[in-house]
């Protein structure tokens, strides 16, 4: 029997929480492989990132979605899969290619751990959601329908507000950045919602790879000093920049005419916005039997503290 740390496959090692949960893995002792797609063409920023990642040591796997057989050949030589592919522009395609990774773990036959692309809203929970973003949700569950169904061990991550999206910015749409004057408060501005430091993301998602108590479970990130509201959020960025901001409320009336108001990929982010801060989708239900919340099983985790990454702003 093999023994030691497992061998684990990022499937979209180049991107935004691909590269954290390479860097997460490796610093975690974990032979660490990084599929390298021969459709990344002229990317030069792709290139790059694959090249660096191998400098920190992980071990470039060559696979393509195109060809099933290289997909087949790659899992073979791992013990876990890692998907962090985005679907934020082509989430069908995502959809199409998450399947195709499927099939090649249930044919090679040796994965004792598969975390397919979630880390966000758990969809288990949105069966309600708003057309048109409910497709997103729809789309990650068909997903874990396969999975399942193929009798595939796994884990889903749901990690949440990423706080690059939602923190820096005060969760105001359009801008990764503080504003300066006035700012808008959906609703009361009360609803909890939960920010995380992508790192911490990484970090907690590579703990779970091969503990046996996160098996065919469902893992929050809900750290309890991340627990948030809007307010909250903006009275520690009004504490640390010294600036009071203009509030100016948008009530849930308006929000939803907002929501009418735009194109599709538009009416899909201001209704996932819409569940999280008016419905406070992210906190209003306990986790089950089939979850577990992060920080209870890794306390030694030092997870960042959001006035604490608010300060990189100022």
């Amino acid at each position: 029997m093999r023994m030691g740390k497992s061998r684990v496959l990022v499937v979209g090692g180049t991107g935004y929480m691909g590269r954290r949960i390479v860097k997460a893995s490796l610093a975690e002792g974990h032979p660490t492989y990084v599929l390298r797609r021969p459709e990344i063409g002229l990317d030069m920023d792709k290139l790059q990132t694959l090249l660096e990642l191998k400098q920190q040591g992980a071990v470039l796997i060559e696979g393509s979605f195109s060809d099933h057989r290289s997909l087949v050949e790659a899992v073979k030589q791992v013990d876990v899969v890692v998907c962090t592919m985005s679907g934020v522009h082509f989430r069908s395609h995502n959809l199409l290619l998450q399947l195709k990774l499927v099939d090649a773990i249930k044919e090679a036959g040796n994965i004792k751990r598969f975390l397919p692309s979630e880390f966000g809203i758990d969809p288990a929970q949105m069966e309600h959601a708003l057309e048109p973003g409910r497709v997103t949700f729809d789309e990650k569950m068909s997903v874990r329908k396969a999975i399942e169904e193929a009798n595939i061990p796994h884990t889903y991550i749901s990690a949440n507000c990423f706080a690059g999206y939602f923190v820096g910015n005060l969760s105001q749409m359009g801008t990764l950045l503080p504003p300066k004057h006035t700012l808008h408060i959906y609703g009361h501005g009360n609803a909890k919602a939960v920010f995380m430091d992508e790192d911490d993301i990484a970090t907690y998602t590579v703990k779970s790879l091969d503990d046996p108590r996160t098996h065919n479970k469902t893992v929050y990130l809900r750290p309890p000093e991340n627990i948030l509201s809007q307010t909250d959020l903006v009275h520690m960025w009004e504490n640390l920049s010294g600036n009071t901001l203009e509030k100016i409320t948008i009530s849930d009336q308006d929000f939803l005419a907002l929501i009418q108001g735009a194109d599709f990929v538009g009416q899909v982010g201001l209704g996932h916005f819409y569940h999280i801060f008016y419905e406070g989708c992210l906190t209003n239900f306990e986790i089950g039997e089939d979850g577990e919340e992060a920080s209870r099983l890794y306390p030694q985790v030092q997870y960042k503290r959001m006035d604490e990454y608010l300060k990189r702003y100022l």
